[in-house]
């Protein structure tokens, strides 16, 4: 799941594991840090990251003040992660990801850039809505790129499944919203059939969404539509 790599091509990846009805995040292949990323871990790290525990996170402690809270699932290597923040200083964002480099990238964005409405937190993302995410309590959920898992007999690894969605609704607050995005057009058809059937969700749009102003073109995005590949966004409400 990122936004600054290939889809067919992760270095990690989320799922959902049927034999025990959840999510696990896996490391596929760790990877090397930079120097930068590496630097960036003991510099900003103390400030912007937030140690998983098995307790209820208080927002207004984590980031020194009250604004709504949003959650991306997933951030890769974090450039749309910061861009979004940046535009949006009036709210406070988590990210959450388990790749090591990606989490150093996006702690040396966080301080090269002045970004202090981001919190991000290394850990499988279904612990971390169980055990850290108060019930009602997000603005929204962010969740671009997953990885499509293409081949048909892969399809039930993939992260947007009727359980996953209807714990996301759980965190999120009335009014909150899940804005999902994919390049895989039956992977699109999927998240779509599984958010319709979620009573607790209502479609903004008339099936998939006009891409937000707020999310950002990734290179990779825009080479696959200089090369005439699709690119679908769903956005839904809590009822």
């Amino acid at each position: 799941m990122s936004d600054e790599k290939p889809t067919n091509g992760p270095a990690r990846t989320m799922l959902y594991d049927p034999s025990e009805h959840r999510i696990r995040s896996f490391v596929t292949r760790a990877g090397r840090l930079s120097t930068g990323q590496a630097r960036a871990f003991e510099q900003f790290g103390p400030q912007f990251l937030v140690e998983y525990k098995k307790e209820l996170l208080d927002y207004d402690a984590a980031f020194g003040r009250k604004a709504p809270v949003v959650l991306e699932i997933g951030f890769g290597m974090g450039d749309t992660t910061a861009h979004i923040a940046r535009l949006m200083p009036e709210k406070n964002f988590i990210g959450v990801e388990v790749h090591t480099p990606g989490v150093g990238s996006l702690l040396k964005q966080i301080g090269e850039q002045d970004i202090a409405n981001l919190r991000l937190v290394q850990h499988d993302v279904f612990e971390v809505l169980n055990h850290m995410i108060p019930d009602g309590s997000l603005a929204g959920v962010h969740v671009f790129f997953p990885d499509p898992w293409h081949k048909a007999r892969h399809n039930k690894r993939r992260l947007i499944q009727a359980p996953f969605v209807k714990l996301l609704c759980q965190k999120l607050e009335t009014g909150g919203y899940i804005h999902l995005a994919t390049d895989w057009e039956d992977y699109a058809v999927q998240m779509l059939e599984v958010l319709c059937a979620e009573a607790m969700l209502a479609n903004t749009a008339e099936g998939y969404a006009p891409q937000p102003a707020y999310r950002p073109l990734t290179k990779f995005e825009n080479r696959g539509l200089k090369l005439g590949h699709g690119v679908w966004d769903l956005v839904f409400t809590k009822k």
